[in-house]
């Protein structure tokens, strides 16, 4: 069972921020209060878990605030970092869409707000609303893309170019002023995970570090990252640090 969270009623489907980057902003105003009736928000503490892999799916999960990684256990027992969710993401339509269990578990990374929409509501809108059908369509191929370029990288890019790689787009979702020189940010992830996320051990991360400290090409201190230029950060993907 999955760990259960504070009931919140504070949200409304009508007014939620996030609507219009979510596959709901297709819904008319009487669709929406059907969705408003199908719908339980809970908050969840870091290190809450939304849904367990192999959990029956018991419908499909928007993020409205916080961060939430997906995870998978692989076969010698590691928890794997699989991808992160933001607000506005949609979480466990995988399971649903395919009338299976839920692949892999949902994990609360930071204090985070999470609505359910339970089965039989999502199948009434689906029914009522082909646009909502194509709406998912469109998440599944935008996923799929992302995790053939995940893929991809892993088949050419060395340890080091993937980490530079991932660094950018943490940056790009978690710095601000990221006009300033030097760019500092907090790392949402401990190092284990950044390394599951690009497929390789935390030891090898250990040294892909100490040696990106080494060229300056970033500092790290716990969680905190400072980079003094983003260029220096962007030729890791230059052709000498491919495999």
């Amino acid at each position: 069972m999955a760990t259960s969270g504070a009931n919140s009623h504070s949200l409304n489907c009508f007014t939620c921020q996030n609507r219009d980057r979510t596959e709901w902003c297709v819904l008319s105003d009487k669709e929406l209060e059907l969705l408003e009736r199908g719908r339980v928000t809970r908050e969840y503490t870091p290190g809450d878990v939304i849904f367990h892999e192999g959990d029956s799916c018991n419908g499909v999960y928007c993020l409205e605030a916080g961060l939430v990684g997906v995870r998978k256990t692989n076969a010698d027992g590691n928890s794997i970092l699989l991808h992160l969710n933001n607000p506005g993401d949609t979480m466990g339509y995988r399971a649903f869409l395919a009338g299976e269990d839920y692949h892999a578990s949902a994990e609360a990374l930071e204090p985070s707000k999470v609505c359910l929409i339970d089965v039989a509501t999502v199948r009434t809108l689906l029914a009522q609303n082909p646009a909502l059908g194509l709406r998912y369509l469109k998440r599944v191929s935008r996923n799929l893309g992302s995790a053939e370029e995940k893929i991809l990288h892993n088949a050419t890019l060395s340890v080091r170019a993937r980490f530079a790689h991932l660094l950018t787009v943490l940056v790009d979702r978690y710095a601000t002023g990221k006009e300033q020189r030097p760019i500092e940010f907090e790392l949402p992830l401990s190092r284990h995970d950044l390394a599951s996320m690009i497929g390789t051990t935390p030891e090898s991360m250990s040294r892909t570090i100490a040696k990106m400290e080494q060229d300056g090409i970033a500092v790290f201190s716990g969680r905190k990252v400072i980079i003094p230029e983003m260029n220096d950060l962007f030729q890791e993907f230059e052709p000498e640090h491919f495999v």
